[in-house]
Protein backbone atom coordinates (compact mmCIF):
# COMPACT_ATOMS: atom_id res chain seq x y z
CA UNK A 1 0.00 0.00 0.00
CA UNK A 2 1.87 3.28 -0.91
CA UNK A 3 1.05 6.34 1.39
CA UNK A 4 2.17 9.61 0.64
CA UNK A 5 4.11 10.76 3.58
CA UNK A 6 6.46 8.28 5.10
CA UNK A 7 6.09 6.46 8.44
CA UNK A 8 9.04 6.97 11.07
CA UNK A 9 10.44 4.89 13.75
CA UNK A 10 11.96 6.20 16.34
CA UNK A 11 12.91 5.21 19.98
CA UNK A 12 9.81 6.15 22.47
CA UNK A 13 9.97 9.05 25.15
CA UNK A 14 7.65 9.69 27.77
CA UNK A 15 5.61 11.91 26.18
CA UNK A 16 4.62 8.75 23.79
CA UNK A 17 2.88 6.72 26.62
CA UNK A 18 -0.38 8.04 25.40
CA UNK A 19 -0.22 6.99 21.84
CA UNK A 20 1.44 3.94 22.25
CA UNK A 21 -1.20 3.21 24.78
CA UNK A 22 -4.01 3.95 22.44
CA UNK A 23 -2.48 1.99 19.47
CA UNK A 24 -2.39 -0.33 22.32
CA UNK A 25 -6.17 -0.42 23.18
CA UNK A 26 -7.40 -0.13 19.38
CA UNK A 27 -4.91 -3.16 18.00
CA UNK A 28 -5.63 -5.38 20.28
CA UNK A 29 -9.85 -4.69 19.39
CA UNK A 30 -8.80 -4.86 15.85
CA UNK A 31 -6.20 -8.37 16.42
CA UNK A 32 -8.61 -10.19 18.78
CA UNK A 33 -12.43 -9.59 18.25
CA UNK A 34 -11.84 -13.07 17.16
CA UNK A 35 -10.75 -14.42 20.33
CA UNK A 36 -11.71 -12.11 22.95
CA UNK A 37 -14.95 -11.19 24.39
CA UNK A 38 -16.41 -7.86 23.18
CA UNK A 39 -17.09 -6.69 26.72
CA UNK A 40 -13.54 -7.55 27.48
CA UNK A 41 -12.12 -5.34 23.98
CA UNK A 42 -14.47 -2.34 25.08
CA UNK A 43 -13.19 -2.40 28.66
CA UNK A 44 -9.74 -1.79 27.98
CA UNK A 45 -8.37 1.79 29.25
CA UNK A 46 -5.78 3.63 27.20
CA UNK A 47 -5.73 6.29 30.06
CA UNK A 48 -4.65 3.50 32.22
CA UNK A 49 -2.38 1.90 30.34
CA UNK A 50 -0.59 4.85 29.28
CA UNK A 51 0.60 5.21 32.84
CA UNK A 52 2.07 1.32 32.28
CA UNK A 53 3.35 2.55 29.37
CA UNK A 54 5.05 5.71 31.12
CA UNK A 55 6.85 2.92 33.55
CA UNK A 56 7.43 0.62 30.57
CA UNK A 57 9.07 3.39 28.71
CA UNK A 58 11.72 4.48 31.46
CA UNK A 59 12.66 0.93 32.06
CA UNK A 60 16.45 0.84 30.68
CA UNK A 61 16.41 -3.30 29.84
CA UNK A 62 13.31 -2.79 27.33
CA UNK A 63 13.25 -1.26 24.18
CA UNK A 64 10.59 0.87 23.09
CA UNK A 65 9.92 2.12 19.45
CA UNK A 66 7.01 4.20 18.25
CA UNK A 67 6.35 4.27 14.06
CA UNK A 68 4.66 7.47 13.53
CA UNK A 69 2.63 9.27 10.37
CA UNK A 70 2.38 12.79 10.09
CA UNK A 71 3.43 12.84 13.68
CA UNK A 72 0.32 10.43 15.00
CA UNK A 73 1.77 7.14 16.73
CA UNK A 74 0.49 4.21 14.52
CA UNK A 75 2.81 1.19 15.97
CA UNK A 76 4.93 0.14 18.69
CA UNK A 77 7.01 -2.44 19.41
CA UNK A 78 8.96 -3.67 22.74
CA UNK A 79 11.68 -6.11 23.12
CA UNK A 80 13.69 -7.04 26.25
CA UNK A 81 15.76 -9.84 27.37
CA UNK A 82 13.02 -12.72 28.10
CA UNK A 83 10.51 -12.15 30.52
CA UNK A 84 10.30 -16.09 31.19
CA UNK A 85 11.64 -18.00 33.90
CA UNK A 86 14.35 -19.59 32.00
CA UNK A 87 14.60 -17.59 28.41
CA UNK A 88 14.98 -19.90 24.84
CA UNK A 89 17.39 -16.86 23.87
CA UNK A 90 18.83 -13.59 25.29
CA UNK A 91 16.06 -11.29 23.52
CA UNK A 92 12.44 -11.24 23.28
CA UNK A 93 10.22 -9.45 21.10
CA UNK A 94 7.57 -8.57 23.85
CA UNK A 95 4.81 -7.08 21.35
CA UNK A 96 4.57 -5.32 18.49
CA UNK A 97 1.02 -3.91 17.54
CA UNK A 98 0.38 -1.81 14.27
CA UNK A 99 -3.90 -0.18 13.53
CA UNK A 100 -5.24 -2.03 11.01
CA UNK A 101 -4.88 1.12 8.31
CA UNK A 102 -1.29 -0.08 8.76
CA UNK A 103 -1.21 -3.73 7.81
CA UNK A 104 0.74 -4.19 4.77
CA UNK A 105 2.11 -0.59 4.62
CA UNK A 106 5.82 -1.95 6.12
CA UNK A 107 4.98 -0.28 9.58
CA UNK A 108 5.42 -3.57 11.08
CA UNK A 109 8.48 -5.05 9.59
CA UNK A 110 10.01 -1.67 9.96
CA UNK A 111 9.07 -1.83 13.77
CA UNK A 112 10.64 -5.48 14.09
CA UNK A 113 13.78 -4.13 12.28
CA UNK A 114 14.39 -1.52 15.35
CA UNK A 115 13.02 -3.72 17.71
CA UNK A 116 15.47 -6.66 17.11
CA UNK A 117 17.03 -6.51 14.15
CA UNK A 118 17.95 -9.94 12.66
CA UNK A 119 19.31 -10.94 15.82
CA UNK A 120 17.95 -14.67 17.52
CA UNK A 121 15.28 -14.11 19.49
CA UNK A 122 11.82 -15.61 20.46
CA UNK A 123 8.11 -13.94 21.10
CA UNK A 124 4.77 -15.10 21.94
CA UNK A 125 1.79 -15.42 19.56
CA UNK A 126 -1.81 -16.00 19.67
CA UNK A 127 -1.83 -19.10 18.94
CA UNK A 128 -5.41 -18.22 16.48
CA UNK A 129 -3.16 -15.42 14.78
CA UNK A 130 -2.26 -16.52 11.69
CA UNK A 131 -1.96 -12.99 10.13
CA UNK A 132 0.81 -12.66 12.86
CA UNK A 133 2.51 -15.86 12.59
CA UNK A 134 2.72 -15.54 8.81
CA UNK A 135 4.47 -12.55 9.28
CA UNK A 136 6.80 -13.45 11.99
CA UNK A 137 7.61 -16.73 9.40
CA UNK A 138 8.58 -13.91 6.65
CA UNK A 139 11.09 -13.03 9.53
CA UNK A 140 12.33 -16.63 10.17
CA UNK A 141 10.47 -17.14 13.34
CA UNK A 142 9.39 -20.67 13.96
CA UNK A 143 6.91 -22.43 16.37
CA UNK A 144 9.09 -24.43 18.67
CA UNK A 145 5.76 -26.68 19.82
CA UNK A 146 5.82 -24.85 23.09
CA UNK A 147 2.63 -23.30 24.28
CA UNK A 148 1.15 -21.03 27.56
CA UNK A 149 -2.09 -19.85 28.59
CA UNK A 150 -1.76 -16.34 29.11
CA UNK A 151 -4.03 -14.69 31.62
CA UNK A 152 -5.85 -11.21 30.04
CA UNK A 153 -7.53 -9.41 32.57
CA UNK A 154 -10.35 -12.14 33.64
CA UNK A 155 -10.09 -13.92 30.26
CA UNK A 156 -7.21 -16.33 29.00
CA UNK A 157 -5.74 -17.03 25.65
CA UNK A 158 -3.39 -19.58 24.06
CA UNK A 159 -0.35 -18.53 22.56
CA UNK A 160 2.73 -20.16 20.85
CA UNK A 161 6.49 -19.46 20.92
CA UNK A 162 8.04 -18.85 17.87
CA UNK A 163 11.98 -18.57 18.00
CA UNK A 164 14.55 -17.77 15.48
Amino acid sequence: MARATPISVRTAVGTDAPGIAAVHVQAWREAYAHLLPAAFLASLDPVARSMRWSRIIADPSVTVCVAEHEGVVVGWATAGPGRDAEPVRDRELEGIYVLASEHGTGTGQALLDAAVGDAPAFLWVADDNPRAQAFYRRNGFRRDGVTKTQRLGDEELLAARMVR
